[in-house]
């Protein structure tokens, strides 16, 4: 999860949802997602929507100053406990040292949150130094891949709802490390569940055939599935998904596929490597799921050799290079996956 020395993003939502509200929010990072949540969720449990109309001041660093958002925090609030302000795009405030003296003493009736995407606070600041003392000051930093199953797990569990592994895998590596689209792509599966399926009995479940449904990702022709074939040698649906890609280029992008394959093949590297060699030993080693050890690094490591995985490695890493055209070649994407599957293969 977002991660800040001392304060976790969980830690916060804690706070807020017990009303224990800080002076001052610093909110920064590479991630932006954790930023919006943390936000929304402090102006939504500090202000009811009636007092939001008088007590709640969004301003943005590009247009506004340092000394402007101090005389907002300044001021006191109209007939409510508290005001907020919020300070979208910090990172483009000019003259925001001087919030390091506005934190000294800061007005309690205020809760000033200031977001700061794409970047950090220099540490070593007086003004990072008065506002952590004062308030919170919180990195949200982007997840790892091997992150994402998690996330989009604990997501799910929150609204009620189970995804199953091969679905959770094949959404993840759509999607990629941005949360926020994860998010909605998840919060749209949510409402496309057919009503009747879960009930007390047991949660609505998040399946591949809703993804091919709604998000048009093939439950048989992905990523996820070639690798899958891949790690047992299935020469024949490893061909099938390969030709599919060929065959449909809308659908088809070399460069996520290599991705996939090439953290699969090094995980399995590492995995020669794992001290202990049971499937929660390796799980453990890899910092992965023991459901996604079981179901191909376990097989994978009785298919190939070390040295087999080495030279594989290897020819992933020519096979991205003359997609870039390294090599002055002019070989189709299509014709570099069939070449390298070929490769791994025999």
């Amino acid at each position: 999860m977002a991660k800040k020395v001392g304060i976790t993003y969980e830690d916060i939502v804690r706070q807020v949802r017990a009303h224990d509200f800080k002076p001052i929010y610093y909110l920064m990072g590479e991630e932006s997602y954790y930023i919006d949540r943390i936000s929304d969720y402090i102006v939504q449990q500090a202000l009811t929507e009636d007092e939001r109309d008088f007590n709640l001041t969004i301003l943005y660093g590009s247009q506004t100053t340092g000394e402007e958002v101090v005389n907002a925090a300044k001021r006191y609030p109209m007939m409510a406990e508290r005001q907020v302000v919020v300070v979208r795009e910090a990172q483009s405030l000019p003259h925001k040292e001087v919030l390091a003296f506005y934190a000294q003493k800061p007005l309690l009736s205020t809760i000033l949150i200031l977001c700061h995407k794409n970047g950090t606070l220099d540490r070593r600041t007086k003004l990072a130094t008065e506002l952590q003392k004062a308030g919170i000051v919180f990195e949200s930093r982007r997840l790892y891949d091997r992150e994402l199953p998690n996330f989009t797990a604990n997501y799910v569990r929150r609204k009620g709802l189970e995804i199953t592994p091969d679905a959770c895998q094949i959404l993840c590596e759509y999607v990629g490390a941005d949360l926020n689209r994860l998010a909605g792509e998840l919060d749209k599966l949510a409402l496309a569940l057919p009503q009747g399926q879960g009930g007390a009995v047991a949660p609505l479940r998040i399946d591949a055939q809703l993804i091919e449904d709604h998000i048009g990702i093939s439950k048989d022709y992905n990523a996820f599935e070639l690798v899958a074939a891949l790690s047992i040698k299935d020469v024949m649906k490893a061909n099938r998904i390969v030709k599919y890609f060929d065959s449909n280029p809308k659908n088809f992008a070399l460069q996520p596929v290599l991705s996939s394959i090439f953290k699969f093949f090094s995980d399995l590297m590492l995995a020669y490597y794992s001290p202990a060699k049971t499937e929660e030993g390796i799980a453990a080693w890899l910092d992965q799921s023991s459901w996604q050890v079981r179901r191909n690094i376990l097989p994978a490591m009785r298919c190939y050799t070390a040295t087999k995985v080495f030279n594989i490695i290897s020819e992933i890493r020519r096979t991205d290079g003359a997609s870039k055209g390294v090599g002055g070649q002019k070989t189709t994407d299509g014709d570099l996956l069939k070449e390298l599957v070929f490769f791994i293969l025999h």
